[in-house]
């Protein structure tokens, strides 16, 4: 957890932490050094268009925020942490998207059409229950061939005849009931007897008792779960038409990183190129390739007017450095930036592109827990919205602990849940992923903090409530 007075696991540069010490009373100039800034680019309206620097709003800033605000903070050209969630999922999927996929690779996409019985279910009559099927009043006569599942119309009774039949078992035409094994024995001659009475009908399924064919079972857009997938199969599907999975692409950036053995000479270990397709597929993408294009301008620029992805995501380069290529590239192949910079801490430098016309870009800071949010605030939502899935209900769970915000930036912290309150972690640094390795979920801090007791929103993990194989939500 985070002591108070203690600073050096935020994600604050030099004065922002002075801002922080003394309760946001120091002023943070113009040119001040600050990490992770953006450099001129144009910046997404409320409406998720771009404009210029030049463009103000009446009172003089780029986003509706006070000039006292903006030269004191410098941060105007950031887009508020709710927002930039909301401009994510608002990217469009391919008209008319669909396939039509077996049941065994439908896990977790979309439906695409209502789904429809194919069949009366049940398509017969059949026992529920392990017994006899009797016929007319006891006690009955029981013949020696009894009825099994998976067999064809058995043999119609007569009054005064009972048969051994299985669950699942066709019934035979004319039975009055079935005896549930427990509730009956025969006697020295093999005549059965009920040791309850017996009420006509009990304990068979009718034909089309769950459904009659052509009745509707599910909605377009319900997310293909383990149960449905077992109900399609019932109502005699083989496949079914779904929205497709959207497609990622990750290009790692960076000349220092290393992708095996121990870090040495200024050189450091890859942690995103591992950690970031199981997380894409976890939020339900299919990521199609992992490249690794170093700090190359050019390499950069092909991979994207190359790429066929739904969604490319870099790592790193978001900034305004002597190799951070991303923006510039971005300009270089006419992109329109959506986001650029958000207000949340860790992973302000984020940013989010459209590069073509069924094509977006998020572009996630190089520190690994920067990077995470940055999934969280701008991939999940875009690729929800791609997949077709409908947002999942917020909730909030109190706080244990006092955690210290950012003087006016978002702040996401990794927690552990327990008895339904949010415990901060330590190891929350932008470039540290001890905390999250170990989390349930993120806690959204406003700025300013939190106390002890507050609710805050909690962003679950996508394996965290639906394994990593697959997100269901």
């Amino acid at each position: 957890m985070t002591a108070p007075g203690k600073y050096e696991e935020v994600d604050l540069d030099v004065e922002e932490a002075l801002a922080l010490a003394k309760e946001g009373g120091a002023q943070v100039p113009d040119g001040s050094g600050a990490t992770g800034g953006s450099p001129a680019v144009p910046q997404p309206s409320p409406r998720g268009g771009s404009r210029e620097h030049g463009e103000h709003t009446a009172d003089g800033t780029a986003d509706g925020t006070s000039r006292a605000h903006t030269a004191k903070h410098g941060h105007h050209r950031a887009t508020p942490w709710p927002e930039a969630r909301v401009l994510a999922g608002r990217a469009p999927r391919r008209p008319d998207a669909h396939v039509s996929v077996s049941l065994d690779a439908a896990l977790g996409l979309v439906l695409a059409a209502p789904l429809t019985a194919l069949t009366d279910l049940p398509a017969f009559d059949t026992s529920a229950m392990d017994g006899w099927a009797v016929a007319g009043p006891g006690p009955w006569d029981v013949r020696a061939e009894g009825v099994l599942a998976g067999h064809a119309e058995p043999e119609r009774l007569t009054d005064g005849e009972a048969v051994r039949i299985a669950t699942g078992a066709r019934i035979p035409q004319d039975v009055t009931a079935v005896i549930r094994s427990e509730h009956g024995h025969t006697d020295e001659k093999e005549r059965l007897h009920a040791t309850r009475e017996v009420v006509p009908g009990q304990d068979i399924r009718p034909r089309g008792q769950e459904c009659r064919s052509g009745d509707p079972l599910l909605q377009r857009g319900t997310v293909v779960t383990p149960a449905v997938l077992g109900l399609a199969a019932a109502a005699g599907y083989d496949t079914v038409s779904t929205l497709p999975r959207p497609r990622a692409e990750v290009l790692v950036l960076g000349d220092e990183l290393l992708t095996e053995g121990l870090p040495h000479d200024g050189l450091i270990r890859d942690a995103l190129g591992p950690m970031l397709p199981s997380w894409l597929r976890a939020l339900g993408a299919d990521v199609i390739a992992v490249r690794r294009l170093g700090d190359d301008a050019e390499a950069l620029r092909k991979a994207l007017k190359s790429s066929d992805a739904d969604l490319v995501v870099t790592t790193g380069g978001t900034a305004a450095g002597p190799v951070d290529h991303v923006h510039p590239t971005l300009r270089r192949i006419g992109a329109e930036l959506l986001v650029d910079g958000v207000k949340v801490r860790p992973g302000h430098p984020m940013l989010l592109a459209r590069t073509k016309e069924n094509q977006h870009l998020v572009g996630l800071p190089g520190n690994p827990l920067a990077a995470v949010s940055g999934l969280l605030t701008l991939a999940e939502p875009l690729l929800r919205t791609l997949a077709g899935r409908a947002a999942p209900e917020t909730y909030t769970l109190p706080l244990k602990e006092t955690v210290h915000g950012h003087p006016y930036d978002t702040r996401l912290i990794p927690v552990v849940l327990r008895e339904d309150r949010a415990v901060p972690l330590h190891y929350n640094g932008p470039a540290m992923l001890r905390g999250i390795a170990v989390a349930d979920a993120l806690a959204v801090v406003p700025p300013g903090g939190a106390r002890p007791g507050q609710e805050l929103e909690i962003l679950d993990l996508p394996w965290a409530t639906a394994g990593i194989g697959v997100c269901f939500t």
